[in-house]
């Protein structure tokens, strides 16, 4: 990592997301996958900068089914009507309840790039 990425990392307050953006980065050059590169860029920024996605947003965007992916927090407005699996940084507790009451999945970004090292299929919402 250059000097200027690692300093941007060790500024960040939460211990988990330093780990993270390095487990980020380490599977998008195992893999050569961009997507996980693009989600290590998203998550350096400032965490005032991070993605704030409404369920109704996800409703609009994803397909029933889909793998959606948000460098961010879910958050529980609105109404979600496809099961979806929703893979975030954070979620909020109504969101969580939402996306499980029409049969999705919320995941941490760990799990699904344990379960979908190569990311395919997988669309990244902000």
């Amino acid at each position: 990592m250059s000097k200027t990425t690692n300093v941007k990392i060790q500024r960040k307050t939460n211990p988990r997301t330093p780990v993270l953006i390095a487990a980020l980065k380490e599977g998008a050059r195992q893999n050569e996958v961009a997507i996980w590169r693009d989600v290590a860029k998203r998550l350096e920024k400032p965490g005032k900068n991070y993605a704030q996605v409404n369920l109704s947003k996800i409703n609009r965007y994803a397909k029933d089914g889909e793998t959606v992916i948000i460098a961010g927090k879910v958050l529980g407005a609105g109404l979600l009507e496809k099961a979806v699996t929703v893979a975030a940084y954070n979620f909020s507790v109504t969101a969580m309840e939402k996306i499980e009451e029409v049969g999705g999945k919320c995941l941490t970004i760990e799990q699904i790039m344990e379960e979908n090292p190569k990311g395919s299929g997988i669309k990244i919402l902000q």
